[in-house]
């Protein structure tokens, strides 16, 4: 069944939002970001990030934040400890939301990023390339500036559309490290609504749940594989658990999400 033009458009707008909240740091924050059990800058996997980034980012430190996305019910998030580690647990039901924090670091810096997470299951029904069924226990956004004058028409017409509501323009590209119910790793998905969000999966398939799985990426070399070009300046990072459009509930656990010179811990 089709749904009414005004889904579509209440969705696109969610995008937009979700999008322009990653890479903008003037936003007020939200009740929701404002709410106590949710503010984790505070806690070990925080902190964890800063001694990694301290050469690359500059002052102040940027701060992980709980953001609700427009139309939406907000996930749980939670500092643990999770089998000896510090770890961000996330909980979704039938929700999506995201921690993210606002960054800036130079092309020329672009080095490593490291991340981990623990899945107990995946989300049966969904399908990231398809818009009713985008979602997925795990997610790590990336997002980079760019030059906007090459975007198409539609994503212009949602740039400008991030511009009215919120003041900012939609940030240029959007890299999300995903783990995918049935594609292989290295497979690349473009977003429904926009190309300018792409999905690099990492993990597929059910052989590594239930376990921590750490990962160490090169952003100039993922950007370059996924977007077909050098990337701007990174601007922005979340972690993201979603829900929503399967009508579904899923749980993960995050480790710290940090930056680096690759090969550091190898």
């Amino acid at each position: 069944m089709k749904k009414p033009a005004w889904t579509g458009i209440k969705s696109a707008v969610a995008l937009v939002v979700m999008l322009q909240l990653l890479a903008c740091g003037s936003i007020k924050p939200s009740p929701v970001e404002m709410a106590p059990e949710e503010f984790v800058s505070a806690t070990p996997w925080a902190a964890a990030a800063l001694s990694s980034e301290s050469a690359a980012v500059s002052a102040p430190v940027p701060v992980w934040k709980h953001h609700s996305l427009p139309g939406k019910r907000p996930n749980q998030f939670r500092y643990v400890r999770k089998d000896g580690r510090d770890a961000m647990a996330a909980t979704s039901r039938s929700s999506a939301s995201m921690l993210r924090k606002v960054i800036r670091i130079e092309p020329g810096e672009l080095d490593a990023v490291r991340f981990s997470w623990k899945v107990p299951e995946l989300i049966a029904q969904a399908d990231m390339a398809l818009r009713e069924a985008d979602d997925s226990p795990v997610r790590v956004v990336l997002m980079f500036e760019g030059d906007r004058s090459t975007f198409s028409a539609k994503n212009a017409m949602l740039s400008e559309m991030a511009r009215a509501l919120t003041g900012e323009e939609l940030p240029y590209a959007t890299l999300m490290y995903v783990w995918c119910n049935t594609r292989p790793a290295g497979s690349v998905m473009l977003n429904a609504r926009t190309d300018r969000i792409r999905k690099l999966v990492v993990e597929s398939g059910t052989s590594r749940l239930q376990q921590w799985v750490d990962y160490e990426r090169n952003i100039r070399a993922d950007y370059e594989k996924v977007f077909g070009e050098a990337p701007g300046a990174l601007v922005g990072i979340a972690i993201m658990t979603d829900s929503d459009n399967t009508r579904s509930t899923a749980q993960a656990w995050y480790g710290p999400v940090t930056l680096g010179t690759a090969g550091r811990h190898k």
